[in-house]
This record gives C-alpha cells, structure tokens and sequence, in this order.
C-alpha cells in the first residue's frame, strides 16, 4: 500500500492492538510531522518503540518506516494542494455556521473519495465486474444504511440488463441466497463488516457456491474474512455522520467503479439497453411549460 495510508490507518485504527493504536494516533494527529520525524521520535511521542513502529508499518503492508514516510509526505502534500486541511480532522459542532459546516463537509467526502480510490484494488474490481457479467444471478444483502446503497446498486446494474436483486430482510436474504448455485455472485455490504445478516447470507451463498464478494471498511472483519473477494471503502465518522452514514459515499464510489468496469465490457449491450430504458420511460417525463 503506497497511497491512501491515512485513510487504511483512519479505518483500521479501532481494531488495532494497543501498542500498535497508539502509533496510529500519532501519526493522525500531525501526519506531516510523522512524515518528518526518525523512527525514534516517533516511537518516543507513542510510547512505544522503533521495533513496535516497524510491526505498525507491516501490518499496513510497507516494507519499513521509511516507505512509510514518503507515503505520508505525498498525502499531506495532496492533501494541502487541494484544500482539504480545513475540514478533514474537524468536528461539526452545534454552534459552527452553516457555511463552515459545509465546508468541513465538503473536505470530508473529498478527502473519503480519494482514499477509497487509492486503496483500491483495481484487480478485484475487474474480477468481480466479470463475475456479474457471467452470473446468472446476482444477489446484493445490506441491512439499514448500507441496505439503501444495495439498493441503489441493484437499480444501476437493472438498467443495463443485469439479473439482480437486492435484500435487506434476514429471512428474505437468507432464502434467496439459499437458491444461489455456483455461478453466481452474492455481495454483502457492511461499514464494519460485523452485521450478522449480511454474514449470514453471504455464508448461505457460499455454501452452494456462489462467488462471495464483501464491500466493507473493515479488512479484518468477519464478513471480509468470510468473502472470497473484498473491496475495501474508506469512512471517518464525525459528529453527526456515525456508523454506515460515514461510509456511504465510499461504497457508492466503490459500487460505481464495478458498474463502470461491467457497463466498458458490454459496451454495445449496455447502450442498448440505455436506449430502450429511455424510450420506456420517456411519455412519464413532463415537458417544460
């Protein structure tokens, strides 16, 4: 992982060892001074030491703390390029003016987009894309918030002719992911990658052999450990944006970037498909007065 280490750590921090959490903390709390700082320091200002800064380092897949360094220092020199200091790492309070608190906003799912884009893994996105574009079935599971994005899914990949459904009721996840067989897919959604009725489904279309896909912010979650395939979103929580409200952005951008890579592969179906949706739905359209 070279790009998109502040948003991995950001995510990643709350389930982190102690001494390794403590390491995180510091450096999300000045990443410009990390990315000037020796091994040393570091290790002094998080208690800890070189040989626990180093264990950090790995576990987010650097060769070493200096690779970690030139991470940091691309990011925060981005990050100061494109105006997001003012928002990101700030809270929304009660008091703050409306237009500062779009500001903070605004900064906010900037900075969540780029990250999502930078941990991407641009392999898995093709293998899942040409895996829903083989499936004969494709089911999506997603409970509360992450249930409305299963469903805004299902509605982009209806449009361009692809045989889906999207389920956010237990009992109806778990029976259609009961008639999934191999060759098809099944995607559960998840912030955390903790909700049981997103793990269950997926666990129930994995076992008659459906290819399992995990969509989720946590990579040492349950769910991500149970798919076969995961795509990882970035998500920060603030004030009033907690829990599955802080990723939601991420996972449509992370969903788009499969939609886009199967609508590129059947170019010629997919506009057709525009076409003849469009055409249907055209005499619903109230025309300018």
């Amino acid at each position: 992982m070279t790009s998109g280490a502040l948003g991995r750590v950001e995510t990643e921090l709350p389930g982190l060892p102690e001494a390794l959490r403590r390491v995180g903390e510091v450096i999300l709390g000045d990443p410009a001074e990390a990315a000037r700082s020796t091994i040393i320091a570091l290790a002094e200002r998080a208690g800890s030491s070189p040989a626990t800064v180093t264990r950090f380092c790995r576990a987010f897949g650097f060769s070493g703390y200096a690779e970690l360094r030139v991470a940091l220092a691309t990011e925060t020199g981005r990050a100061a390029q494109a105006g997001w200091g003012a928002g990101v790492g700030h809270e929304i309070t009660p008091d703050d003016p409306l237009d500062a608190a779009i500001e903070v906003m605004a900064a906010a799912d900037v900075r969540l987009i780029h990250d999502t884009a930078a941990q991407l893994d641009l392999d898995v996105v093709a293998q899942v894309a040409a895996a829903v574009v083989a499936a004969p079935r494709v089911l999506i599971v997603g409970v509360s918030t992450s249930g409305n994005v299963a469903t805004m899914f299902e509605g982009r990949l209806r449009r361009i002719g692809v045989p889906c459904w999207s389920a956010g009721d237990a009992h109806v996840a778990l029976s259609e992911a009961a008639l999934l067989e191999e060759g098809d897919v099944a995607i559960g959604i998840s912030h955390r990658g903790r909700t049981r009725e997103v793990i269950e489904a997926l666990a129930e279309a994995g076992s008659h052999g459906a290819l399992t896909v995990a969509v989720t912010s946590f990579a040492r979650s349950p769910l991500a450990e149970l798919a076969e395939l995961m795509l990882t979103t970035a998500s920060r929580e603030t004030t009033f944006r907690l829990g599955g409200l802080a990723a939601v952005h991420s996972q449509l951008f992370v969903l788009d970037a499969v939609y886009v890579a199967i609508a590129q592969s059947t170019y010629e179906r997919t506009n057709e498909a525009f076409e003849r949706t469009i055409s249907a739905v055209e005499s619903h359209r109230v025309e300018r007065g």
